[in-house]
């Protein structure tokens, strides 16, 4: 465990991120479980947060629940839902041609965004298991017609059983290529995701955590956005990389399973 001295404001909110902090390949990381009964316990408001733009929070609840982990569905924001947030924000009831899934129209539906080919305001990657080339070909054409370009998020891979999958980010490069249109991306590292949770929870950045596994969108982006840092070292980052970054976390720990006192409060943070 490593440590920078604490901001002096009591913690009354957390963000944590999902993949690497809370599971692995759809296992609980020990302690997961337990840190998320705390924070019920103390009260204190939190929010788990993911670049997957794929599935729905109730989808992505009922796979927390399979892992032992039982977190309420209007307490996950996912990429998708801070694009639609943002996208409600710049232009409402706009519309979109979107290459994602569920998660990702559902969102964007929700918000009173109509989805079209015919001349849209915007054309909305995300992530999906199956992309297609018709899909993305009509992505590039549109891209070229005048649409404005938004990614979900910047991830190149997506993990799998088998391997490495590509993600938004390469496809969106892609498109890139393409067009000479690059997207702007709204999932982390974009600070506008934790600024986003934080409105969701009506918490304030200098009395808050973001507990994540990655130092180039988890960290950076929280402290982009003001918050205090935890990496946990169970996900991408390991401990003998976070040296070579030119910012630090708050702190680092072994898992989240050590920054259970720091919500009971036997741990000042």
């Amino acid at each position: 465990m490593s440590d920078r001295s604490p901001s002096g404001h009591p913690v009354a909110a957390w963000l944590t991120d999902m993949d690497g902090v809370l599971v692995h390949e759809e296992r609980a990381i020990p302690g997961a479980s337990e840190f998320l009964e705390a924070l019920k316990a103390s009260g204190l408001a939190y929010l788990v947060l993911t670049n997957n733009s794929i599935y729905t929070p109730r989808d992505l609840r009922a796979r927390l629940l399979a892992s032992g982990i039982d977190v309420p569905e209007e307490l996950i924001w996912t990429s998708a839902l801070a694009t639609a947030q943002f996208l409600h924000d710049q232009r409402p009831g706009g519309s979109a041609y979107v290459v994602g899934e569920a998660g990702l129209t559902t969102a964007l539906h929700e918000i009173g965004y109509t989805m079209t080919e015919r001349e849209p305001d915007y054309v909305v990657l995300g992530e999906t298991r199956t992309y297609s080339f018709e899909a993305i070909t009509r992505a590039i054409r549109l891209v070229d017609g005048g649409a404005r370009f938004i990614a979900t998020n910047p991830d190149v891979t997506g993990p799998s059983p088998q391997g490495s999958l590509p993600a938004t980010g390469s496809v969106a490069a892609l498109i890139t290529a393409a067009t000479g249109r690059s997207p702007y991306y709204v999932g982390k590292p974009n600070p506008l995701m934790m600024r986003s949770a934080l409105n969701r929870i009506e918490a304030h950045s200098e009395s808050a955590v973001m507990v994540g596994d990655r130092m180039d969108t988890d960290v950076i982006s929280g402290l982009e956005a003001g918050l205090r840092t935890a990496l946990v070292l169970t996900g991408s980052t390991r401990a003998t990389q976070v040296e070579a970054f030119p910012y630090r976390p708050t702190r680092v720990v072994d898992s989240i399973a050590d920054l259970v006192g720091a919500v009971t409060g036997d741990d000042d943070f």
